[in-house]
């Protein structure tokens, strides 16, 4: 990580987000929160993280900068967390909070009158139904129709524009929402010498959490269509989740249990070395708030075909560096699949404009935005920007 200095003193700030980076279950949203946050400790902030608890976790831990302290669980975080916020914001003097709402909001400007920065990867709108039980989904619904009143003098980070139309749509003032995209750090991705695919054996990939409205299914489907023209073809499933058993009852169901291999969480080195040796990555979700997984396939040279959805809309350039079909269109996915496959110098070029376009996003530049609306709303608030 490079280093970006800082002449003013730092902020007290505050944030609150369901996990931490250390919570087993913490995927793109939590990275992408835990990415600033870093870079703000390193540029002099002061920052407490606020998240929930989770088996064997500590109370309070400091990693990263970062002073990290823990209460509830996975099912009650959106309770507990907003009252220990209220209790820390008596105990401490904090300049600014920032509310990640990854999951329900924490409404915390109803607790609080300090400047307040939303982030919003994206909400879940109907795709919850798809997800989870309808008691649940609407436990999870309903709160986010009150977003636009409780967060109207909030400044919004968006991290894309599909999140940031779907604000707008809701009702937040276009002028308080600002689209600062996810970063990203090449690192182990430049490889000095990457595998390459083989060219006699065609390896597709799906990275992701696997839960239902990920779509994970369409993509097996997909597949299916596909082995009808490429027999041999194979599927790479990266990622963990509640929908694994499903999944592989349908691989076994579709009869391509032995063309899929799902490999669970892997390390980043090994996650890397699977994507250089893949040829395309397909993505069938129905929603994302950007879709980092796309680019970090696209890192290893890999052009994706995805539904033409919120967020994978932005992260994939159609017909540049991957193909975007209709969401929930099974034959459309497995022809735009099969199209690049049968056209190694089209698939070859996306793959190196995908390359080349994902290592145009930074971190230190999300951090560097994210900190200029802090700036601004301690200044909006009469403050001052120490």
């Amino acid at each position: 990580m490079s280093e970006i200095n800082r002449e003013t003193d730092g902020l007290k700030i505050l944030a609150l987000n369901w996990r931490d980076r250390m919570n087993p279950e913490a995927g793109g949203a939590e990275t992408h929160i835990h990415e600033i946050l870093r870079r703000l400790a390193d540029r002099g902030h002061d920052i407490t993280l606020l998240a929930a608890g989770y088996p064997e976790a500590e109370p309070e831990t400091h990693y990263d900068g970062l002073r990290v302290l823990r209460a509830g669980n996975g099912w009650n975080a959106n309770w507990v967390l907003p009252f220990r916020a209220r209790r820390l914001m008596r105990e401490q003097k904090f300049d600014v909070v920032i509310e990640d709402v990854n999951k329900i909001p924490f409404f915390i400007p109803w607790l609080s009158k300090l400047p307040h920065l939303l982030v919003i990867p994206h909400l879940f709108g109907g795709t919850v139904f798809r997800e989870t039980n309808p008691l649940f989904a609407t436990y999870v619904f309903l709160p986010e129709l009150l977003i636009p009143r409780v967060y109207r003098k909030s400044r919004v980070l968006a991290i894309s524009p599909s999140t940031r139309d779907d604000l707008i749509r809701r009702g937040l003032d276009a002028d308080r929402i600002d689209v600062s995209y996810c970063g990203f750090e090449a690192g182990i991705y430049d490889m000095p010498n990457p595998p390459a695919p083989d060219p006699d054996q065609v390896r597709l990939v799906h990275l992701g959490r696997l839960r239902k409205y990920k779509g994970a299914d369409l993509v097996l489907q997909s597949f299916v269509k596909i082995r009808e023209r490429i027999p041999t073809a194979t599927l790479d499933i990266i990622g963990d989740g509640p929908e694994r058993p499903e999944l592989l009852k349908l691989a076994s169901r579709l009869q391509i249990g032995d063309a899929v291999r799902f490999h669970g969480h892997v390390p980043l080195k090994t996650l890397v070395d699977i994507l250089y040796r893949c040829h395309l990555f397909l993505n069938a979700s129905p929603k994302e708030g950007w879709g980092l997984t796309v680019i970090e396939a696209a890192a290893c040279g890999l052009p994706c075909i995805a539904a033409d959805s919120p967020g994978l809309r932005d992260s994939v350039r159609d017909g540049e560096t991957g193909i975007l079909v209709p969401y929930g269109d099974v034959p459309a996915m497995a022809e735009a699949a099969l199209t690049l496959l049968e056209d190694e110098d089209r698939r070859s070029e996306m793959g190196r404009l995908a390359a080349r376009r994902a290592r145009e996003f930074s971190w230190d530049t999300t951090a560097l935005e994210t900190e200029g609306m802090l700036d601004r709303l301690v200044a909006e608030a009469g403050g001052n920007v120490r």
